[in-house]
């Protein structure tokens, strides 16, 4: 049996509310749910038209999903609109996150077309964006198929949204809620 001890992860499996209040898609709740939640749910930034959420079960520090707030599961259905909002706030992504980890590369896409490809959430589409380092693969995942996230998401919260916040046109109008684009 393979065990990692991962004490961190004991705040999300007790973290208060949880998602028990989502009815229907979690993302399109998160989209248009409580700001004062953002930081208790890992929304990080938002834009008019999308948002970034920290994901769950991160394949490294700072894996983060651009989520647009049209619940579809096909690319081609998102408008002129939604598409170039989906696009700056990934730009922003991309920026924030060499700011605030200082990764070497990066892995970012999209699962479409349901279980096949791999998503868990097939009906609201969502890039993600992994962050990468140079030497950041060892023996655990090719020897006992085991993965080390080496921070914690929270921690990885933190240091995103501060990268968000200094960005040109960033507002950020409370602690709790995440850093906010106009444009």
């Amino acid at each position: 049996m393979d065990q990692v001890f991962a004490p961190w992860r004991i705040e999300w499996v007790e973290r208060e509310g949880g998602n028990d209040d989502v009815d229907g898609c979690v993302f399109c709740a998160f989209a248009e749910g409580d700001r004062d939640r953002d930081r208790d749910r890992w929304v990080v930034a938002r834009s008019e038209r999308s948002f970034v959420l920290m994901n769950n079960y991160p394949y490294s520090p700072g894996h983060v999903m651009v989520i647009p707030h049209a619940h579809t599961g096909d690319y081609r259905d998102l408008d002129d609109e939604a598409l170039l909002d989906h696009a700056r706030l990934k730009q922003r992504t991309f920026d924030a996150l060499d700011d605030g980890l200082g990764p070497d590369a990066y892995n970012a896409g999209l699962n479409l077309g349901g279980g096949a490809a791999g998503g868990s959430i097939d009906d609201h589409l969502h890039t993600h964006v992994v962050p990468r380092w140079e030497g950041d693969t060892n023996f655990m995942p090719v020897i006992s198929d085991t993965q080390v996230i080496v921070e914690a998401v929270d921690d990885s919260y933190d240091r995103l949204r501060e990268a968000f916040a200094e960005q040109d046109g960033a507002e950020v109008t409370g602690e709790d809620r995440a850093v906010v684009f106009s444009e």
